[in-house]
């Protein structure tokens, strides 16, 4: 059995979608995917066994020059792809109208969420199955429901399994033991204070740990230069591609991470992770796996899920928090002492088991 999937972005959703590959393959024996997804996450599909082809799609750099592409035939050659291959079923995993368009180009039926259970409910009328999977519960679980109402088998008891070879990821051994401090993210607000990276480096050296700052942008680099600043054993690491950034990952002790889609690359490996949520929850898009660990503020707006942060403070937090490095406020209620408690609970944890 062949199956297209579409699940193009982002990093986090993509990495949520590997889980249900999984189940897939141990209930039908021989099935097949090839994965539609974001060029830019192409390298992730082809880690899991059960992917045959990848196919990478660029909206993202389409939309910003639609002549270009058109003249430079990329938009045809894509749908040409699609169209060569005979599939017995095409998943939209996504629920999207930009992800639902996509599947209009490949020959064969489409299932994906009702209108009640997808993000976009338009994206459904180009569904010619169409499935219910309640809100609610975590993304993975959620794409592994899909999975098992598409394709027709029972949805499998206990957690998920993202089918990944971390050893094969990780290669040779890279020395002593470090830990990996996942510092960069997307939104302003979901950022964990430099201030407290900073204070938490100090005191994971003190321990006696090595310290490897990954970065993606001139910006994360110019952060982790900062937080390694004059403390021996912090290193920041080199520019790095994903299979890159993969391959520290898999060899680390142990990370830190706020809501990136490093985190959620972390637990598929299952690294374990202490994962830091300010304003988002970790209930629905967490890191997921039996190694993942989160801390989440109960500031009085948290998780308030915005990308801006409109909390006014109030008279007693400009006298205890240091407004200019100490925002947003809803972390200051995981102090960089309350993370490392945890981190070294969690490192204790392993080395029992």
């Amino acid at each position: 059995m062949r199956v297209l999937l579409i699940k193009t972005s982002s990093m986090g959703d993509v990495i949520h979608t590997l889980p249900a590959l999984t189940d897939a393959q141990r209930a039908i024996p021989g099935i097949a995917f090839d994965w539609v997804v974001e060029e830019g996450f192409a390298e992730i599909p082809a880690w899991h066994p059960a992917v045959a082809e990848v196919i990478p799609v660029a909206i993202r750099r389409w939309r910003k020059s639609p002549l270009k592409t058109w003249r430079s035939g990329e938009w045809a050659r894509f749908k040409q792809r699609l169209a060569g291959q005979r599939y017995d079923l095409v998943i939209d995993a996504q629920g999207l109208l930009k992800s639902a368009w996509l599947t209009r180009y490949a020959q064969a039926p489409v299932v994906g969420l009702d209108r009640h259970s997808a993000r976009e409910p338009w994206a459904s009328r180009f569904y010619q199955d169409k499935k219910s999977v309640a809100w609610g519960q975590h993304a993975v679980e959620r794409v592994r429901q899909l999975f098992a109402l598409a394709l027709g088998y029972p949805l499998p008891a206990g957690v998920g399994d993202y089918g990944l070879n971390r050893a094969r990821l990780a290669g040779e051994p890279q020395g002593e033991p470090y830990l990996l401090f996942l510092h960069g993210t997307t939104w302003v607000t979901k950022h964990w204070p430099e201030l407290y990276w900073r204070q938490l480096a100090e005191q994971a050296v003190a321990a006696g740990w090595q310290i490897r700052l990954p970065w993606g942008n001139d910006q994360e680099k110019a952060r982790a230069e900062r937080i390694a600043a004059g403390l021996p054993g912090v290193l920041v690491l080199p520019r790095l591609n994903l299979a890159g950034v993969a391959r520290v990952l898999a060899g680390a002790s142990a990370c830190v991470a706020v809501d990136t889609g490093l985190g959620h690359l972390a637990a598929a490996l299952d690294v374990p992770t202490l994962s830091l949520f300010g304003p988002t929850n970790p209930g629905f898009t967490g890191a997921y796996g039996a190694s993942q660990q989160h801390l989440a503020s109960d500031f009085a707006c948290a998780p308030c899920l915005k990308k801006t942060c409109s909390y006014q403070p109030t008279t007693d937090d400009k006298t205890r928090f240091d407004l200019t490095r100490e925002q947003p406020l809803c972390f200051t209620r995981l102090a960089p002492e309350t993370v490392m408690r945890r981190l070294l609970e969690l490192l204790a944890n392993k080395e029992s088991l």
